[in-house]
């Protein structure tokens, strides 16, 4: 993993938009590294996203890695710019177990207008095991920003 830093603008300003997205919030989802292109969003096992056999819910493994490519993007983009997803493909590989998940959105090619990430969903366990349960590739689109 890159521990290249971001700047403190950036940092900002990711840690500020991940705090206005309620559905983070509301999964309990939180950031654990931002760096150039590249952004962790873990998300702790709880029974509240879970499904009915225990593991954690196929939409909120999606919706983690939908964000965390989501991020990764934003890093790159001057200040005046925001990103939308245009669409992902995640592929699940294994149950989504563990004490906690963590998604890895890395960015693999940053354009002008779209850009492609590819996205990694871990379940990781106290002892620190880590088991790939989703894989994905993301298409993002860059937007200007909305005036407030």
């Amino acid at each position: 993993m890159s521990q290249e830093p971001v700047s403190p603008a950036v940092r900002k300003r990711v840690q500020d938009s991940f705090g206005r997205q309620g559905l983070m919030s509301h999964l309990g989802a939180r950031l654990a590294h931002i760096g150039p292109g590249r952004v962790h969003i873990v998300l702790p096992a709880r029974p509240e996203v879970t499904q009915q056999h225990g593991y954690v819910h196929a939409g909120a493994t999606s919706a983690i890695a939908d964000s965390a490519g989501g991020y990764a993007a934003l890093t790159l983009f001057d200040e005046e710019s925001e990103v939308l997803t245009v669409e992902y493909k995640i592929n699940l590989l294994a149950p989504a177990a563990g004490d906690h998940l963590e998604a890895i959105g890395s960015v693999l090619k940053a354009g002008r207008t779209l850009t492609v990430c590819q996205l990694e969903v871990h379940g990781v366990r106290s002892d620190g095991a880590r088991k790939l349960v989703a894989n994905g590739q993301q298409t993002l689109i860059r937007v200007s920003r909305p005036v407030e």
